[in-house]
């Protein structure tokens, strides 16, 4: 408020006190409970500690047995014919999970059961919604923690750490987030300039239709969020995981429901993709696609909606996170250790499977004997395999799909005149989908392997003349994503241009760090070009795409002139 007032004051200065009385009208009591919140703490898995030995408790409890996972309709376990498994990408011959996919008719049935939830869970008072909301953050952070943490390590191959940054905290800290969001976003009501006569006011209503959920396997968090974010604003979800992400996507939807998500509100149903996108884009109450995922496959979703846009009864909203190719930019200034140890996190932790990870390095022909040297030492201690194992930094990539296209950019770079590989380049998928941490010298800046999103453990140098900082900014800006980026740089002058040069290239900038580690609240996370619609999950703005505001004017007193003064 002591913003506000500041602003007022000069506002009066500016056009007059009319525009006070204006400003401090728009901001009211939500008649919501106050709360305010903070990011999860990160435990620290230490020897002996007691979350290391539930911890352990939980792996012992989820790799013994392989789970059944059905397809969930309301409160109806559905199982079918087409029968799937979830592999452990570390040991690919011992799958953690059995599930089903659905046929389009049953992908149809979860449509309808969820539209007829719909009107009854869309008056339901967002002070439960968000009592909801708080219960289930709770479970996840406390009785059901290792729960989340064991099936993402054994099911997406994710170390103690990527787990608990991931399926633990940004989990908890979207759905506590997104609650204290929704509450502040009711504050906000319409000038009334004289209430006793006219009242002005605004709700936010949640949308006619369904909500389609599409979410990737490298984030369980991201799931929950696809999955849980539109419901807290009144809407229905028909929610398809993704086949790798089985165990983990399950496990937080069971949260959700014990925590009281009514049945109907979010269906949980795998499925193939196409069958999937055909049958929820088919659909003429379709309100929103939310996704996380390729840039081909929101492509082909996003032709299906422009193609399918007469049928609708209203205009669906497309949300998307469609990865990156992400770069760090190193200045002749910049401190090398830092360049160095926060270039190998981005680029390697979890096997660079983040759409956020560093893929492309960007040094000073007078820096890359330091810092070629510093991140080779660096790489020598990096370990990979079993993710349960507390030495390895990594683990295997997701699948034989995912393994085959990055060796595919490996074996480019092994048989190019104008790549070099200084580091890794091997490839093992004899019993989990492994391939080493790799760093390519790119002669050539416009070689694929530096334009192409990889999604995998490759990290591709262009080393750049000193005194071309500026041009290799330009070259940078070229690329077609726009995810993250990151410059290094103690000279604050530069920082300040480069942050302006490179304005349109990132939705999340970072200076002297590296371009990976968004944390709910504090970075909220997405970018633009092909990386996707930058509708910023974990900020404020991202729960208004799940609501339609409807604008109420009430007058009091009578109105029975037709005429205006002047035709008098």
């Amino acid at each position: 408020m002591q913003a506000a007032s500041v602003i007022a004051r000069r506002i009066v200065g500016l056009r007059g006190c009319t525009q006070v009385r204006c400003l401090t009208s728009v901001v009211k009591d939500s008649g919501l409970p106050d709360f305010n919140v903070v990011n999860e703490p990160l435990l620290g898995y230490l020897p002996g500690s007691a979350e290391l030995q539930q911890l352990e408790a939980a792996l012992q409890k989820h790799g013994a047995t392989v789970a059944e996972v059905p397809i969930v309709i309301g409160d109806e376990e559905i199982r079918t014919d087409l029968v799937r498994y979830q592999p452990r990408p570390h040991d690919h011959k011992n799958p953690v999970a059995k599930f089903y996919h659905a046929t389009p008719e049953i992908v149809q049935k979860a449509i309808d059961n969820s539209l007829s939830a719909r009107e009854a869970w869309e008056k339901v008072p967002l002070s439960e919604k968000i009592d909801i909301f708080h219960r289930a953050a709770d479970m996840m952070a406390t009785k059901y923690r290792q729960d989340l943490n064991a099936t993402t390590m054994l099911g997406q191959s994710k170390t103690v750490v990527q787990a608990e940054i991931d399926a633990a905290a940004e989990l908890v800290d979207f759905l506590r987030f997104n609650a204290f969001f929704a509450k502040e976003l009711t504050k906000y009501q319409p000038i009334s300039e004289d209430a006793s006569v006219t009242k002005n006011s605004m709700r936010l209503r949640g949308l006619e239709g369904f909500v389609a959920a599409v979410s990737p396997f490298n984030f369980t968090a991201i799931g929950g969020n696809l999955a849980s974010a539109p419901t807290l604003m009144g809407n229905v979800v028909v929610w398809k995981p993704s086949d790798t992400a089985i165990l983990s996507n399950y496990t937080a939807y069971r949260i959700l429901r014990e925590a009281g998500i009514p049945a109907g509100v979010i269906n949980f149903v795998p499925a193939d993709g196409p069958v999937y996108g055909d049958t929820v884009t088919a659909s003429p109450e379709l309100s929103v696609v939310n996704f996380t995922g390729s840039v081909p496959t929101f492509q082909h979703l996003w032709k299906q909606v422009g193609n399918n846009i007469a049928r609708y009864r209203g205009f669906p909203r497309l949300i998307g996170e469609c990865g990156g190719k992400n770069y760090h930019f190193v200045h002749p200034t910049a401190d090398g250790a830092t360049v160095a140890a926060s270039t190998i996190r981005s680029a390697f932790e979890f096997g660079g499977q983040k759409c956020s990870a560093c893929s492309r390095l960007y040094v000073p022909r007078s820096r890359w004997d330091e810092i070629r040297t510093l991140m080779l030492n660096i790489h020598k201690d990096v370990k990979i395999g079993d993710p349960t194992k507390k030495e390895n930094f990594f683990g295997a990539v997701i699948d034989e799909k995912a393994f085959q296209r990055i060796k595919s950019y490996i074996d480019h770079a092994k048989n190019s005149p104008d790549l070099d590989i200084i580091a890794g380049g091997g490839c093992d998928d004899g019993t989990g989908y492994f391939i080493e941490p790799t760093i390519v010298v790119c002669k050539n800046p416009s070689d694929k392997i530096m334009q192409e999103e990889i999604f995998g453990p490759v990290l591709s140098v262009y080393v750049y003349e000193d005194g071309q900082e500026a041009a290799t900014l330009d070259l940078i800006g070229r690329c077609p994503y726009g995810l993250t980026g990151a410059i290094y740089s103690q000279d604050q002058a530069f920082a300040e241009f480069a942050l302006e040069k490179l304005k349109m290239t990132c939705g999340n900038f970072y200076v002297n760090d590296k371009s990976t580690g968004s944390i709910v609240g504090q970075q909220p996370f997405g970018g633009g070009r092909i990386s996707g619609t930058n509708d910023k999950a974990g900020g404020p703005h991202y729960m208004l795409k799940f609501c339609s505001p409807q604008a109420i004017k009430e007058t009091f007193v009578p109105l029975p002139h037709w005429k205006y003064p002047y035709m008098e």
